[in-house]
């Protein structure tokens, strides 16, 4: 029997009032389950702490997780169980998508360290410039005059 790969995304919520530590250990201990129950990680990442749209267990806030992955889907049933059974997770969601998966963005933080990375490249190559000599080509050329040039213009 064939089995076909399909592309999920599931995003978890974690309780606001964990350490970051532990928040490491559940994103761990989520990729490491998937790869047991036969999943292929595509890709992982921390969204941060963010205000839920409505109260969830007296909770306000929630630190999302991002897990992009691969698998036959009998991986889902397993993972979204460990989760519902954690006191950690409070909501979780998994969508199975139509095709590969996008690239990932770099963060915010990546690209405004980027930008001025260029801007300082800008101000060097600018200053370089400024420095270099001008090397003027060997093969000259007879200059003419203006006038010279009119004059055979009009005739």
């Amino acid at each position: 029997m064939n089995k076909q790969q399909s592309y999920y995304e599931t995003m978890y919520i974690l309780r606001p009032d964990i350490a970051e530590d532990e928040v490491s250990n559940h994103i761990d201990k989520y990729n490491e389950l998937l790869k047991d129950f036969g999943g292929t990680i595509l890709d992982s990442q921390m969204r941060g702490k963010r205000r839920l749209a409505y109260q969830i267990a007296k909770h306000r806030e929630g630190i999302y997780v991002q897990l992009s992955h691969q698998g036959d889907g009998q991986h889902i049933f397993k993972i979204e169980k460990a989760m519902r059974l954690s006191e950690d997770v409070i909501r979780y969601m998994t969508v199975k998508q139509d095709g590969p998966l996008p690239t990932p963005r770099p963060s915010n933080k990546n690209k405004h360290s980027a930008e001025s990375e260029n801007k300082d490249d800008s101000k060097t190559n600018i200053e370089s410039k400024e420095k270099e000599p001008t090397i003027e080509s060997e093969v000259s050329t007879p200059k003419k005059n203006d006038s010279e040039i009119k004059e055979k213009a009009e005739s």
